[in-house]
């Protein structure tokens, strides 16, 4: 009996092994419509902590984030410089809570399991967190190095 050799993933293995299914939480109707703003509030501060707490990738663009905006304060620049780099980094930050959302919910529906599909669902995701990195680079960049460069003698 002969084995046929397989490129595909074996079922029971996760598109991305640092996803790994979280443990269940008990939100009782979390399917409603929230009964009011501080309600609505919660469920997305818990959604940001959750991202937080599990997601490398948030971390890391949180700390460059606040060095970004700690280093314009620094060198003082206009009003319209910072929010502009604040901008920047709040669409960075989005991208990757959506890429996270994005990810559940696939793994969610295929059940944790290979499918090429999923795998382009989460590789797009992915790839529009690094263009708004990118461009957050770019935008901090040209608007820090300048002064920076003038403090050098």
């Amino acid at each position: 009996m002969t084995q046929e050799l397989s490129t595909e993933k074996p079922a029971h293995t996760p598109l991305h092994p640092s996803h790994a299914a979280p443990e269940p939480v008990n939100r009782t109707l979390s399917w409603r419509v929230a009964s009011n703003l501080f309600v609505s509030f919660r469920y997305a501060w818990t959604g940001i902590s959750y991202a937080f707490h599990t997601q490398r990738n948030f971390r890391i663009h949180i700390a460059v984030g606040s060095l970004a905006i700690g280093l314009s304060l620094l060198l003082r620049l206009s009003r319209v410089e910072v929010a502009i780099i604040g901008l920047t980094i709040g669409a960075v930050l989005t991208m990757e809570l959506l890429n996270t959302a994005l990810e559940s919910v696939v793994d969610l529906t295929v059940r944790q399991t290979y499918h090429e599909l999923a795998k382009i669902a989460k590789d797009c995701a992915a790839g529009a967190v690094l263009i708004a990195a990118f461009a957050a680079v770019l935008v901090a960049g040209s608007l820090l190095l300048p002064p920076l460069l003038d403090l050098l003698p």
